[in-house]
């Protein structure tokens, strides 16, 4: 079993995704009552290429459970394997330098009058 970082493209159909993985089936448990307790209707998807897994137990049905896996690994992989786009990195412009300094000389000016004046004044 290999497990990497690299990009591994998604299969877009469901069969070749899941050929690419090991299912395995156990008793979901909790809540559900006796049909829960007593069938393998949890769902636990491999992705084996990257060792990324998915488990579902939600419904009472392995077959939902296989389809409600299947999407959570899907969001998985797509997640993982996304590539963010590079920043750009931006100056500010001009106009907002200025008023940002002035701003910066209107507080000052407020803080220098806050200030007693001094005994020669």
């Amino acid at each position: 079993m290999t497990r990497s970082d690299e990009p591994h493209p998604v299969p877009d159909d469901d069969d070749a995704l899941l050929a690419e993985c090991r299912v395995e089936t156990f008793r979901a448990g909790g809540p559900g009552g006796q049909h829960q307790n007593t069938t393998e209707s949890g769902v636990r998807i491999v992705h084996l290429p990257t060792g990324v897994r998915a488990t579902a137990r939600d419904e009472r049905s392995q077959h939902r459970n296989r389809a409600l896996a299947l999407e959570r690994l899907r969001a998985r992989l797509e997640e993982r394997f996304r590539r963010d786009k590079p920043r750009i990195p931006t100056k500010p412009t001009r106009a907002s330098r200025e008023r940002r300094l002035e701003e910066k000389r209107r507080r000052g000016e407020a803080k220098r009058l806050r200030k007693p004046p001094k005994p020669d004044e």
